[in-house]
C-alpha cells in the first residue's frame, strides 16, 4: 500500500476486481501448500549456519570486517550512524578497492531517531563533453570504451555525498572520521578476501601501469599476510580530511584527475569536478503489509521498482504459500517482470526526464499491472508492455555483479543504508596516477545505444540516453523498513547490478511474509528476473529440480546461474530493541556490534 512522501502526490489506493485467472487482494495461491518448504540439500548456505550477531548499542555490517570495526568504533566514541557511515565509507575505499571507492558514487537512505527520513543522491554524472553516441563504433555498436579506460569514467560523487551527509546529520569532526582510512592506506595486512579479489583480477589490473603499481608487486598480487601500502591514496585522503569536499573536487586532486584524463584520452575536467554536487531527494516511501518501506528515488531505479514489485505481490497471500514452491516463485517472477519492464522504459535522472513516480508506486497502478497475471501460465516478456505506453524493447544480454553496501544502526535509533560503487569490479581499471584511487566505469549504465543491453543485460530506453551533466540510472536500493508501530525493523541492501532490486525485494518478503530472522533471510536462495532476457535465474543449487521443472511446464525459461547472487548487509531490530546483524556469507564480511556501557 503506497504512502505519500513529502512533495510527492500518490494516487489513492483503490480496491481492484481482477478478472479471469488474475487475482484480488490476498488471493490464496492454488496448490501452494503442496510445494516444498525448504531449500535443496545441495544448497550451500543452510540457515542454521548463518548466525546473527546481537548487540544493544549499535551495529555496523559491511563486506569487510576492518571497515565494520572502523564504523563500530565511531559509535563507541559517541558518534551517530551518519558519523559511522562516513568513517566506514572511506575505510572501504582502502580495504575494498574492487567496489568501495572514492572514485565512484552511490546513494544514502537515512531514518533518524526523531523520525526524519532522507535520501541522498551522490551518483556520478556525465562530463560536460559527453555526447549521446560517444561509445558507438563505426558499425554503430557499443565499444569497449564504455567499460575500460579513461573515457568510461563519470564524475565521481562519493566524497561530495559523505560531505553532504556529514553537514546535515554528523556530530563528530570530519577530519576525525577520515583519519582511520588514512591510517589504513599507510599500510594494511592483506587478508584472505582482498588477496582472493586481487588474484582473480590480476590480468585486468596489469592493463594500466598506475593501477599495477598500487596493487601488484613485480606484476603479482600480494599474498595473505603481506603489507599493502597505498601512499598516494593516503595523501588524497589527507587533503579530504583537511579541506573537506574541496580537498577532492578542487586543488591538487582535481589537477591529478585532469592530468590522468589527458594522458588516457578521457574527457573529465577540473571544471566537471568543481561543478559536482550531491543532491537530497525525496525518498520513495510506501507500505507493505502494514510495514513502511523507505528506499531510494531516481536517479536510482531501486525504490520505484521495489515498490512496484511489492505492491503487486501484496495482492497475493504469500503467507499461505510454501517458500519457493512453484506458485510462490511463479507469482514473484510475474510481478518482477512487469516492474522491470517499467523500470527499463521510464526511469532516469529526474533533473533531465520527468519521472512518473506517483503513478508507478501507487496501489491502483499495481492492481492494474497484476490484473493479467495468470496463476497457471507464465506471461512471455514480449507480451508485457511498459504500463504507461510505448513499445517494449527487444534485446537480451548477460549480467554481472559488483558494488558494495553497508548498513548501520546506532544505539540512539538512527539508521543508515548506503550502497556505493565504481560499477564493474575495479571500475574502469584506471588508477589516477599520484592520487592512488581507481575511477569508475559508470558511463556504461547509460543507454549508450537505447534498445541494446549494457554489461548487466539491461535493455533501456532513450530516457537514460547520455547527456552532459546527467546522472546515469542505477539499480542501487539502500532500504529501511519500519514496523507497524513506526520503529525501524530492517536495514538492508546489496551489490549486484540489476539483481540488487530483486535481492532487496526478497529480503523484505523473507522477513515480512515468511517471518524469517536476519540469518535465515540472508541464507535463503535467491531468484532474479529483469524482463529481458526472459529468463528466471536461480542461485547454484538453490531451487529444487521438481520446482524448476514445474515452472518450465508453466512456460518459464529457468536457468541456474553459475554462482551466487548479492552480498546483503542486514540489520534487524528485534522486539526487545536489540540489534541482529548479518553479513552475507556469499562474499564474506562481518557485522560488528557495539555493547552499551555498563
Amino acid at each position: 500500500m503506497a504512502y505519500a512522501p513529502p512533495n510527492v502526490f500518490v494516487i489513492a489506493a483503490a480496491a481492484a476486481l481482477l478478472a479471469g485467472a488474475g487475482c484480488s487482494g490476498n488471493l490464496r495461491l492454488p496448490g501452494a501448500a503442496r510445494g516444498p518448504a525448504a531449500p535443496p540439500e545441495s544448497w550451500a548456505y543452510p540457515a542454521a549456519d548463518v548466525v546473527p550477531v546481537l548487540a544493544s548499542g549499535g551495529m555496523v555490517s559491511t563486506t569487510d570486517r576492518i571497515a565494520s570495526e572502523v564504523g563500530a568504533e565511531v559509535i563507541r566514541r559517541g558518534g551517530n550512524a551518519v558519523d559511522a557511515a562516513v568513517a566506514t565509507h572511506f575505510a572501504l575505499a582502502v580495504v575494498n578497492p574492487e567496489a568501495g571507492n572514492i572514485g565512484g558514487g552511490g546513494f544514502l537512505v537515512a531514518r533518524m531517531k526523531d523520525g526524519t527520513i532522507a535520501a541522498l543522491d551522490f551518483r556520478e554524472k556525465a562530463p560536460r563533453a559527453a555526447t549521446r553516441d560517444m561509445y558507438l563504433d563505426e558499425r554503430g555498436e557499443v565499444s569497449e570504451r564504455a567499460l575500460i579506460g579513461h573515457l568510461a569514467a563519470g564524475v565521481p560523487g562519493s566524497v561530495a555525498g559523505m560531505w553532504e551527509a556529514h553537514k546535515r546529520f554528523g556530530t563528530l569532526p570530519w577530519a576525525d572520521l577520515v583519519q582511520p582510512a588514512i591510517n589504513l592506506a599507510e599500510g594494511i595486512v592483506v587478508h584472505a578476501r582482498l588477496a582472493r579479489s586481487l588474484q582473480s583480477h590480476v590480468t585486468e589490473l596489469r592493463r594500466f601501469p598506475a593501477t599495477a603499481a598500487v596493487f601488484l608487486v613485480d606484476s603479482q598480487p600480494p599474498r595473505v599476510g603481506d603489507r599493502l601500502v597505498q601512499r598516494d591514496m593516503a595523501e588524497t585522503l589527507r587533503r579530504i580530511a583537511r579541506d573537506g569536499k574541496d580537498g577532492f573536487y578542487r586543488g591538487r586532486t582535481a589537477e591529478l584527475v585532469e592530468e590522468e584524463m589527458r594522458r588516457g584520452g578521457g574527457i573529465m575536467t577540473r571544471d566537471d569536478l568543481a561543478r559536482y554536487e550531491a543532491v537530497w531527494r525525496d525518498p520513495i516511501v510506501f507500505g507493505y503489509r502494514e510495514h513502511t518501506v523507505i528506499s531510494m528515488s531516481p536517479s536510482s531505479s531501486g525504490g520505484i521498482t521495489l515498490a512496484e514489485i511489492l505492491n503487486v505481490l501484496e495482492d497475493f497471500d504469500l503467507r499461505r504459500a510454501r517458500y519457493h514452491s512453484r506458485d510462490h516463485v511463479h507469482v514473484w517472477t510475474e510481478a518482477v517482470k512487469r516492474a522491470f519492464a517499467d523500470r527499463n522504459e521510464y526511469l532516469a535522472d529526474p533533473d533531465f526526464v520527468p519521472q512518473p513516480t506517483a503513478t508507478l508506486i501507487s496501489d491502483e497502478y499495481a492492481a492494474r499491472r497484476g490484473a493479467d497475471i495468470d496463476l497457471r501460465r507464465a506471461t512471455p516478456a514480449a507480451r508485457i508492455q511498459p504500463g504507461l505506453g510505448a513499445a517494449p524493447l527487444r534485446s537480451a544480454g548477460r549480467e554481472g555483479a559488483n558494488t558494495t553496501h553497508y548498513s548501520i544502526v546506532d544505539g540512539q535509533g538512527n539508521a543508515v543504508a548506503v550502497t556505493t560503487t565504481i560499477n564493474s569490479l575495479y571500475g574502469n581499471l584506471v588508477t589516477v596516477a599520484g592520487a592512488g584511487f581507481l575511477l569508475n566505469n559508470e558511463m556504461d549504465d547509460f543507454a549508450a545505444r537505447p534498445g541494446t543491453p549494457n554489461q548487466f543485460g539491461l535493455v533501456q530506453g532513450s530516457a537514460n540516453a547520455i547527456e552532459p551533466d546527467k546522472r546515469m540510472l542505477s539499480a542501487m536500493t539502500p532500504t529501511i523498513v519500519l514496523d507497524p508501530s513506526g520503529r525501524v525493523k530492517l536495514v538492508t541492501g546489496s551489490p549486484g547490478g540489476p539483481t540488487i532490486i530483486t535481492t532487496v525485494a526478497q529480503m523484505i518478503s523473507n522477513v515480512v511474509d515468511f517471518g524469517m530472522d536476519a540469518g535465515a533471510a540472508t541464507a535463503a536462495p535467491r531468484l532474479h528476473h529483469q524482463h529481458l532476457p526472459d529468463t528466471l535465474y536461480y542461485e547454484r543449487g538453490g531451487l529444487r529440480p521438481e520446482v524448476a521443472d514445474a515452472l518450465r511446464a508453466m512456460g518459464h525459461a529457468v536457468a541456474e546461474r553459475r554462482g551466487y547472487q548479492g552480498d546483503t548487509q542486514t540489520i534487524v531490530v528485534l522486539p526487545d530493541g536489540r540489534l541482529s546483524g548479518v553479513a552475507d556469507p556469499r562474499r564474506g564480511g562481518a557485522a560488528v556490534g557495539v555493547r552499551l556501557p555498563r
